[in-house]
């Protein structure tokens, strides 16, 4: 009888049980703690301190999340992309060219400044431009770049992989000295800009990996 009843009732995917409540509130929680632990500490966090702040054991985290790795993916992701929109929205307010450009480096290197994590993932992920954070960011900076160029405002040659970059340059930058001299960054991106002002004519070396 329950042979035929398994075979008359098939087990539909969409009637699975849904996740508790205290297990999503778990999960949420372990994600808010890691990302505030990674933003202090960067990715060498130990989990048992991510367990802690967020009031679950070892076992419930483990549940969530089996390897760090795919806690650190998915802090990393969020935060990434939070701060890349928030990045762009500063830009998007400006109607000046050369202010919206600017303003994204100002407020993508305040936000560097609060979260060690994304400076450390950013450099990492150069190497693959198909993901999809460094792809977000890519595609604020290309719209950037363009904008500049047509207004006239940017010296000839800059690419937008010169600014993505600089931009992970200049967050090296604030991590070394935003604890023992905050903001002296701003020196080093004011610098940095004044370089990119169409004023400077000389060319720039050639990039040895693209074809001449």
């Amino acid at each position: 009888m329950l042979d035929l009843m398994a075979e008359a009732e098939p087990l539909n995917p969409a009637r699975r049980r849904a996740p508790r409540a205290d297990a999503v509130r778990n999960r949420e929680a372990i994600v808010e703690a890691a990302a505030e632990v990674l933003a202090e500490q960067g990715a060498a966090v130990d989990v048992r301190e991510i367990a802690r702040r967020s009031g679950v054991g070892m076992g419930t985290l483990y549940r969530h999340f089996p390897k760090k790795e795919d806690l650190v993916r998915t802090v990393l992701r969020r935060d990434f992309s939070q701060w890349a929109e928030s990045a762009r929205l500063a830009a998007v307010d400006a109607e000046d060219p050369w202010a919206a450009l600017a303003d994204f480096y100002q407020q993508a290197l305040t936000g560097y400044a609060r979260h060690r994590a994304i400076v450390e993932n950013l450099a990492l992920t150069w190497a693959e431009p198909d993901l999809e954070g460094i792809q977000q960011l890519r595609r604020v900076i290309e719209r950037l770049c363009a904008r500049a160029t047509a207004a006239g405002l940017l010296r000839p040659g800059v690419t937008t992989d010169d600014l993505l970059l600089l931009l992970i340059s200049l967050g090296h930058a604030v991590q070394l000295t935003d604890e023992c001299r905050p903001h002296l960054w701003t020196r080093l991106l004011h610098i940095s800009l004044d370089g990119l002002r169409p004023g400077h004519r000389a060319p720039l070396p050639a990039d040895p990996d693209q074809p001449r």
